[in-house]
């Protein structure tokens, strides 16, 4: 049997903690002197950790909210989402473009499947023609869009 490590897992799990946490109340600080807006978003990007994270270190949401709270009131609110947010125009043409080529592959399935139930209707039809008259009001019709 292998010796237990855990004691060393669980050693360097709580450095990598402690070492995060230093890394959120420094970016606290250094936004906080530097007159940065103090939010979730803002300490997250600068101490390289998940937002979700930071609202879990109870002592250090309280600190963020502290901090936005005393802050002055932006004067003018921004509707439009940060430029990091945004997506490029060439973004959008590659969405567009991949959105294109799915509408034709769709349209060349559909197509190909009507054909197929076209064929399909038309053999069972000729097979219940053979054995039996059918009444005219009982025929099936495929309309091409």
């Amino acid at each position: 049997m292998p010796p237990d490590r855990t004691a060393h897992l669980i050693t360097a799990a709580k450095q990598r903690h402690e070492l995060t946490r230093a890394k959120a109340i420094r970016a606290i600080r250094e936004l906080d002197h530097a007159g940065t807006a103090v939010t979730f978003g803002t300490i997250a990007k600068a101490a390289q950790v998940s937002r979700s994270w930071l609202y879990t270190q109870h002592d250090i949401r309280d600190e963020i909210h502290q901090l936005r709270a005393a802050a002055p009131p932006r004067s003018k609110p921004t509707a439009a989402a940060p430029t990091t947010q945004r997506a490029s125009a060439e973004s959008l043409r590659q969405r567009m473009i991949v959105m294109q080529e799915r509408i034709h592959n769709l349209v060349e399935e559909n197509q190909r499947l009507r054909h197929q139930l076209a064929v399909a209707l038309g053999e069972q039809r000729a097979g219940a023609s053979a054995t039996a008259p059918r009444p005219d009001h009982s025929s099936v019709t495929i309309k091409q869009p």
